[in-house]
């Protein structure tokens, strides 16, 4: 099973940066939008920024301005730069793809995730 494969979680104190990455094999060639989700205990995994093949990037509310999220097409990889932190980050962070590997339709690929911690 293709798997993206992440780094960059960690413990860190409220206030503080962590960059988040992920990286998506060659095998998969054509990457439309990615992503990253995350999902708190008790709670639905929710979208937390986006950012289509033409570099437009959406984030939900409780993010923006804190977090930045970009990628490098070349690499096939995106980033998550995550400053201002609260505690209330704290969740399993899922960086998400939306592409194809050769001789096949497109489809969601997703990272094993990566925990972050934010203690007040």
């Amino acid at each position: 099973q293709v798997q993206l494969v992440e780094s960059g979680g960690g413990l860190v104190e409220a206030g503080g940066s962590l960059r988040l990455s992920c990286k998506a094999p060659g095998s998969i060639v054509s990457i439309n939008a990615m992503g990253w989700y995350r999902q708190a205990p008790g709670k639905q995994r929710e979208l937390v920024a986006r950012i289509t093949s033409s570099g437009s990037t959406n984030y939900t509310d409780s993010v923006k301005g804190r977090f930045t999220i970009s990628r490098d097409n070349a690499r096939n990889t995106v980033y998550l730069q995550m400053n201002s932190l609260k505690p209330e980050d704290t969740a399993i962070y899922y960086c998400n793809m939306f592409g194809r590997r050769l001789l096949q339709g497109p489809r969601d690929y997703w990272g094993q995730g990566t925990q972050v911690n934010v203690s007040s």
